[in-house]
């Protein structure tokens, strides 16, 4: 259903100075990434979820650009059309993509190369949607607003329009469009799949746990051992997790229970057992020194060089890569549970 009041252009979307503060949450400062690039990386495709037909032409569309990942384009179907090809909507958009005709007009790519640019024809509107992202990405991303995920961002630009994001300094104020991206990122947890690399059995629980949050918001404060929750200072508006009570969630649960581990990065990286980096496997804890003397933000490896965290307001649960300039050049240490 489209947005009343949003630019021609929208596609129309089927899928609806801080102090320190002591808190008994805690039992010391809460961690937060103050310049850290927010990392917008996708996880890989779980296979297995994508209807066959469709899944060459998702991991195609999922190499268009660094914003978009094959899950976030499988999600972005999920909640476009129900991976229904004949889609259409009330308002007119069309196929698995939902595609407004004046805007497959503009974008609409023939991808397929039968000869006609075809929003029905699944190759034509997944590759349409993967660029249309794209550019999406870096119109949101032109706009200079700070402490966003350009990826939420990009999301509410699909189902709102870019003039409505400008406008707003964010994500508009309408119902509909905040669902939408929600509803998407939460889904992007069902059709990623971690990169396989030997892991010890815990390890895999561990990064399977803190996947299925990939999109949660990052809440100051937030997020205890049974899920997101809202946090304290200026996470008290934000349901979600920080960087150690993602980790702490995961730990527990990968456990059964059994394994809480402190609450505060400072205290999580003296807890477990201490890894090389030469050892390093999926589910070990990567603790940080990202602005002073203290340990003061903590991550997942997820293999493949990659690191799943919480990383700071405004942004959400993503992967980033350990080797990114950023992460590689502060200290480092890592523990292993289980």
């Amino acid at each position: 259903m489209s947005i009343k009041g949003a630019p021609a252009a929208l596609l129309a979307a089927g899928g609806t100075a801080l102090a320190l503060i002591a808190t008994a949450i805690t039992g010391g400062s809460i961690d937060e990434q103050d310049n850290a690039p927010g990392g917008q990386g996708g996880l890989g495709l779980n296979v297995e979820a994508v209807p066959a037909a469709y899944r060459d032409w998702i991991l195609q569309a999922g190499k268009t650009c660094a914003d978009v990942s094959p899950a976030l384009i499988a999600a972005q179907i999920e909640a476009e059309s129900g991976w229904n090809p004949t889609a259409r909507s009330p308002v007119g958009a069309q196929g698995l993509s939902q595609f407004m005709p004046g805007t497959w007009d503009t974008w609409g790519v023939d991808a397929d190369n039968n000869g006609t640019a075809d929003p029905f024809s699944p190759a034509d509107a997944l590759m349409t949607q993967a660029r249309y992202d794209c550019w999406l990405a870096e119109k949101v991303r032109s706009y200079k607003i700070k402490n966003t995920d350009v990826r939420r961002l990009m999301l509410a630009a699909y189902n709102a329009g870019p003039g409505a994001v400008e406008q707003y300094r964010g994500i508009p104020p309408y119902a509909e469009t905040q669902a939408y991206v929600a509803r998407i990122l939460r889904l992007v947890a069902k059709y990623s799949a971690t990169i396989e690399e030997p892991a010890g059995p815990f390890g895999a629980r561990v990064v399977a746990h803190a996947q299925r949050w990939t999109g949660t918001p990052y809440s100051w404060g937030g997020g205890t051992i049974n899920g997101p929750s809202f946090g304290v200072a200026h996470g008290a508006g934000t349901r979600g997790f920080d960087c150690s009570s993602l980790v702490q969630y995961a730990v527990y649960h990968a456990s059964g229970g059994k394994l809480t581990i402190g609450r505060t990065s400072q205290t999580q990286v003296t807890q477990g057992k201490p890894v090389t980096r030469d050892d390093l496997r999926p589910g070990d804890i990567i603790g940080f020194r990202l602005n002073g003397a203290s340990w003061d933000h903590v991550a997942i490896y997820i293999g493949d060089g990659q690191i799943l965290h919480a990383p700071r307001t405004g942004q959400t649960v993503a992967t980033a890569r350990l080797g990114d300039g950023y992460y590689a050049s502060k200290p480092q240490t890592i523990r292993r549970f289980g």
